[in-house]
């Protein structure tokens, strides 16, 4: 019974999966054969050549993709240190207020990702809210922290917050209770709990949330242009641009696919180590 189940749920899920693999697949091939095409040129029709990819080398473009992964790796440990208290509530200790918690989070996503980032240049800026409050009351006034590394980093982490909290939470709340407290009640102090005990259950989620904003943030393009005033030039940026002003669409086809290959590799990679019969809540 179990196997009819099974083989009827593959045949009813085959067409929408076969649409899903083509719409997913398609852009990327056609992506894939550009990176190989000679510069400026717009059709397929051309022998293969993989100058585009030396450009990447010669004129820096590695620096860009250098650039974007740091920042989304240091993103993505900023929001797992922010999270995990936040997380930890939501699943073991809010209740009932994790409800009107989840609801407010989700909300913030309801605004567009550009028109939250307006609103802190308009907060931060020389002049705004904060800067320009201060001064009336005070007479004295200070530099925007705007246009710069760190309020890039900052957006990034306001703006792929939920990403990370709700994986987090899941991962968290597979963590049974009576495990903690065996662990409390053999003598473990609560940093032997949490680092022997909470983070290896809670190891799925982690890996997620991890994954989801590292990935996002890694492409991220609004952040570094209104927050950071372009200070830093991120590889999505060099990628724009070559698409567009630069009228070089091999180039930005194979800036593409560095960082597809790359982001797609530790994808895979953080993937093979979750157990997602236990995420979905599967008997094995």
């Amino acid at each position: 019974m179990e196997r009819h189940d099974r083989k009827l749920g593959l045949l009813s899920a085959m067409p929408l999966g076969l649409i899903l693999v083509l719409s997913f697949l398609a852009p990327l091939v056609v992506v894939a054969v550009f990176s190989v095409m000679p510069a400026k040129v717009f059709t397929l029709a051309h022998m293969p050549d993989f100058s585009a990819y030396g450009v990447f080398f010669e004129r820096g473009y590695y620096k860009s993709l250098l650039w974007s992964l740091a920042m989304a790796l240091i993103a993505t440990l900023a929001l797992f240190l922010v999270c995990w208290p936040l997380a930890f509530g939501m699943a073991k200790v809010f209740g009932r207020f994790t409800l009107v918690l989840t609801v407010a989070v989700v909300m913030s996503l309801f605004v567009s990702e550009n028109i939250r980032l307006f609103g802190w240049v308009l907060t931060l800026m020389k002049g705004g809210l904060f800067e320009g409050y201060f001064r009336s009351l005070t007479g004295i006034g200070f530099d925007s922290p705007l246009y710069n590394t760190g309020i890039i980093i900052f957006g990034l982490v306001y703006v792929y917050l939920p990403f990370m909290l709700f994986p987090l939470a899941q991962g968290i709340s597979m963590v049974p209770d009576d495990t903690r407290q065996a662990a409390a009640d053999l003598g473990a102090s609560r940093w032997q709990i949490l680092c022997q005990v909470e983070l290896p259950l809670a190891a799925p989620g982690i890996m997620v949330g991890s994954l989801l904003t590292f990935v996002l943030a890694a492409g991220a393009l609004a952040e570094s242009k209104i927050l950071g005033g372009q200070a830093v030039i991120v590889i999505a940026d060099d990628i724009e641009t070559a698409f567009t002003f630069g009228q070089n669409w091999p180039l930005g086809a194979a800036l593409s696919m560095v960082l597809i290959v790359i982001i797609g590799g530790l994808a895979l990679f953080g993937v093979s180590r979750i157990d997602l019969d236990a995420i979905m809540g599967r008997k094995r």
